[in-house]
């Protein structure tokens, strides 16, 4: 599963969809793939291993004509990276199909495929559903009829494009579980998995909803609901730059959107602060009356977005002196919940498309909380469709697979959403003054960070050659410890740990000795002097500290690196010490 793009149009298709999966290759991926339907009616099936460009050099060697065609780039789960297990997948020389998703009951439906005389070419789980529709069209069904029928007994998620040789002016979609959107252009239509592959092309773009399946030709787009029902999809216009997947003068995305976090701050608070309060409607129209009556607050997110509601509990219950519990959705979503009386449901993701947390807000809306909340980087997103009040991050296009403004801007978000909270509370005027001021400033301070970059980048060469790394932090700092632990192995395949650093002696403190690099974050707070005593538990061990302080002069000594951090107030402090670890996991992945 990786990245989809399609089209139906009046001229040659393969340059749009080599032009998509160029700008989808941020995303990753270990194979690439086109299927396009000639005038003749025959299919033209080109597969690559590695990059774009091999794929991109093979079909220039014979450009394939006509105007329906799929593509798709790869990342490995069911089979070995192959060109066998590469996409487009075949039945017969009729039928085509794309799928990102993971089909969970692939294997029985397999046996049953094998049975009626299919022989399989790979090991992925995405056969089976272009052999499951090529079956009921041999049963003399409409390709529609063929996916509707197929789907149906799909359990797992799936977004998948179809096109039938004998159906060569349209091609049907569908999703459930994984985004799917489609571009609309004057006499040619299409579809990708990101509305980024399809800019070049068009900025009109229909979100299609879970369980929608649609009907794609060059005049019109025809949607059924999971219900069967002929459905109108809103029509939204994107304001994506073109130039959005473009990594401009910076070697990678990773490197860009992390210099771009002073602009994604700002234009997040845009609007939102008026005077010394957030600025009212701050949540939508009805927000200050759902949230008025809140007494407790449940947030729920994956990976980066999880650490981002970490830090927002010390926020919430701190500030607007509401209990708050945070859960990963993936857990979440599978066990018995008790939901407490008066509760806000608050999800947090970069894409709106994230399927353990939709999940967890399905269940949430069936299980009766008083009000959900989204925090979204994508307007028009399932996440921010499905929920009662949205908080939109202004994060813009995050190429990067390791997120990095995406988080920042969900930590300023989330801020705001308990500056509304704890001014319904009673948080007083001089307080809450005091933390509108911060946030204003916030930018200006993200930047002193960055000026950082060089230092972090020469302190950066005594991690590669190194196989483990601890984070510690306190308080709000704990998350802030996680996410750059999170960011070093991601990054740079580093096992990196997090731990609160009161915990240090229950058992981390063992594997601490030369060959393991310490990180601490310490924003000089309440907990500084607790900290200080943490590390010289690590210095007693022969460990190899590396800081990011407030104040240099209280951990300055021997065998301890400090970079010393620009003053910002306390409550802010978690946006502000991320970054820098976002710079360290990105220079030690450079080195290696």
């Amino acid at each position: 599963m990786c990245g989809i793009v399609g089209a139906v149009a009046q001229r040659d298709v393969y340059p749009i969809l080599l032009e998509g999966l160029r700008i989808l290759e941020y995303r990753g991926y270990d194979s690439a793939g086109v299927a396009v339907v000639g005038p003749d009616q025959q299919l033209q099936q080109v597969r690559r291993m590695g990059k774009v460009a091999e794929l991109q050099q093979a079909i220039h060697a014979a450009p394939p004509a006509g105007g329906i065609g799929i593509a798709h780039t790869r990342w490995a789960t069911h089979g070995v990276p192959s060109e066998a297990n590469a996409h487009p997948h075949q039945s017969g020389e009729r039928v085509a199909l794309v799928h990102n998703g993971i089909i969970e009951n692939h294997a029985e439906l397999r046996r049953e495929l094998e049975q009626a005389g299919y022989r399989f070419a790979s090991e992925t789980d995405t056969e089976v559903i272009v052999h499951a529709i090529h079956r009921e069209l041999t049963q003399g069904l409409s390709l529609v009829d063929a996916v509707k029928v197929t789907v149906s007994r799909l359990h797992g998620a799936y977004a998948i494009a179809v096109i039938d040789t004998r159906h060569p002016e349209q091609m049907v979609v569908a999703r459930a579980g994984s985004p799917l959107v489609i571009g609309l252009g004057l006499g040619e239509n299409f579809v990708a998995s990101d509305q980024l592959a399809l800019l070049p092309v068009t900025r009109r773009f229909i979100f299609l909803e879970e369980g929608d399946i649609a009907q794609v030709t060059r005049s019109e787009v025809v949607i059924w609901d999971r219900q069967g029902q002929v459905v109108t999809r809103p029509v939204t216009e994107s304001e994506l730059d073109h130039e959005a997947a473009d990594k401009g003068p910076y070697r990678h995305h990773m490197q860009k959107e992390i210099f771009e976090q002073p602009r994604a701050i700002a234009d997040t608070l845009e609007g939102r602060l008026i005077d010394d309060h957030p600025a009212p409607g701050l949540l939508g129209p009805n927000a200050d009356a759902l949230l008025r009556d809140i007494r407790h607050v449940q947030i729920v997110a994956c990976g980066t977005s999880y650490h981002a509601g970490l830090v927002a509990r010390y926020w919430i219950e701190e500030l607007a002196g509401l209990p708050c519990q945070v859960e990963i959705a993936s857990e979440y979503r599978y066990r018995k919940t008790v939901v407490p009386p008066q509760a806000l449901f608050v999800t947090i993701s970069q894409s709106g498309e994230t399927a353990d947390t939709l999940a967890a807000l399905r269940k949430a809306k069936e299980a009766g909380f008083a009000a959900t909340l989204a925090i979204c980087n994508v307007p028009g997103s399932s996440l921010v469709r499905e929920s009662d009040c949205v908080l939109m991050t202004r994060a813009g296009a995050e190429i990067g697979v390791a997120s990095t403004k995406a988080f920042t801007t969900q930590l300023v978000a989330l801020l705001l959403l308990t500056l509304n909270l704890a001014r319904q509370q009673g948080l007083p005027a001089d307080q809450l003054s005091q933390l509108v001021t911060a946030l204003k400033h916030l930018p200006s301070t993200v930047e002193q960070v960055l000026e950082l970059d060089g230092a972090i980048e020469r302190l950066a060469a005594d991690f590669a050659d190194k196989d483990h790394t601890l984070f510690l932090g306190r308080g709000t700092q704990y998350p802030v410890a996680l996410e750059g632990a999170l960011k070093l192995k991601e990054i740079s395949y580093i096992h990196a740990e997090a731990y609160p650093a009161g915990e240090l002696k229950h058992g981390p403190l063992a594997l601490v000795d030369a060959h393991m690099p310490v990180v601490a974050v310490a924003p000089n707070d309440e907990l500084t002097e607790k900290l200080q005593s943490n590390l010289e538990e690590v210095k007693a061990r022969g460990g190899r500290l590396y800081l990011f302080v407030a104040e240099k002069r209280l951990f300055d000594s021997e065998g301890t690196t400090v970079l010393a951090m620009p003053e910002v107030h306390p409550v802010l402090a978690p946006v502000v010490y991320t970054v820098p670890l976002q710079l360290l996991s990105y220079h030690v992945a450079v080195i290696r």
